[in-house]
């Protein structure tokens, strides 16, 4: 089994019974994971890429308990913690760790991306938001005006929300 089968098994236990954010990251991380390749990132930066995309959300859980809901600056605050330890305990390199947590304090916020990896986050998390949110079609644009940089993401993007 690989690493990120077993990080995959470690949130599914770590959502319990919620198999709609299970869902959400799982696709999260079927588009990162595909952007990330047809866009021809180095392996070392796909690795961070899927990493963080499966447990990008992680501080969803703390959120609703802290605060009472989940906006993203919650979730960027409160997922740093229990996605470094869960990554520590499956032996994941420090440096990836650092680079996954700062992706998941960040996810949120779309100025100042600094990576391929934190770009495709950003996109992979709104091609699955677009059908979960049930996004109007002026939102999707202006989303896919000022977000989407790749060209596999706005590919898909176009072919799956624009007309």
């Amino acid at each position: 089994m690989s690493i990120l089968s077993d990080l995959i098994n470690c949130m599914i236990e770590y959502e319990g019974k919620n198999p709609h954010r299970v869902g959400h990251f799982l696709k999260v991380y079927g588009y990162a994971k595909t952007i990330g390749e047809l866009e021809g990132l180095p392996p070392e930066t796909q690795f961070i890429l899927e990493t963080a995309s499966i447990v990008h959300d992680i501080g969803i859980k703390q959120s609703l308990l802290k605060y009472g809901c989940s906006i993203g600056s919650y979730q960027e605050k409160e997922g740093v913690v229990p996605a470094k330890e869960m990554l520590k305990s499956l032996k994941f390199a420090d440096d990836v760790i650092e680079r996954v947590c700062f992706l998941i304090a960040h996810h949120h916020t779309y100025s100042k991306v600094d990576g391929l990896d934190y770009q495709i986050l950003l996109e992979a998390d709104f091609l699955v938001n677009m059908l979960e949110e049930e996004m109007s079609q002026e939102a999707i644009l202006s989303a896919f005006i000022k977000i989407f940089k790749t060209e596999a993401g706005k590919r898909f993007c176009k072919q799956l929300y624009l007309s």
